[in-house]
């Protein structure tokens, strides 16, 4: 049974993170990129001063799968590589902490790619 509330609270996290950025999309002017681009900032910012860390103990995937939770490991990365690098560390910090999952991204796209023939839209 605990199984089960992990998977509620991880699709009740996850959902209510998707539902707000459909409600920016609806209810005003903001263009998906740039709430795309809110919520990586605002992954970032929560995760720099500490407040994210609550919530993905709490949510689990429902907190780190979103794009919120790519800007948290992005400051995740940072935080480490600065303590092991020092200024250096605030440069590729990033860089480091997020490399597998865009690797994963670049990889499976291209293969998807070279499977699909993509069409024009008319």
């Amino acid at each position: 049974m605990e199984t089960f509330w992990e998977y509620a609270k991880a699709f009740l996290t996850g959902g209510l993170i998707c539902a707000l950025g459909q409600i920016l999309v609806d209810k005003t002017k903001l263009t998906p990129a740039r709430i795309l681009t809110g919520y990586v900032v605002a992954g970032v910012i929560l995760g720099a001063v500490g407040l994210y860390e609550p919530v993905k103990k709490w949510a689990g995937a429902g907190a780190t799968v979103p794009i919120i939770g790519f800007g948290n490991l992005l400051a995740q990365g940072v935080r480490k590589a600065v303590g092991e690098s020092g200024l250096l560390g605030a440069f590729t910090g990033a860089f480091t902490a997020a490399a597998g999952g865009i690797c994963a991204a670049v990889f499976f796209s291209s293969v998807v790619a070279l499977i699909f023939k993509p069409k024009e839209k008319k």
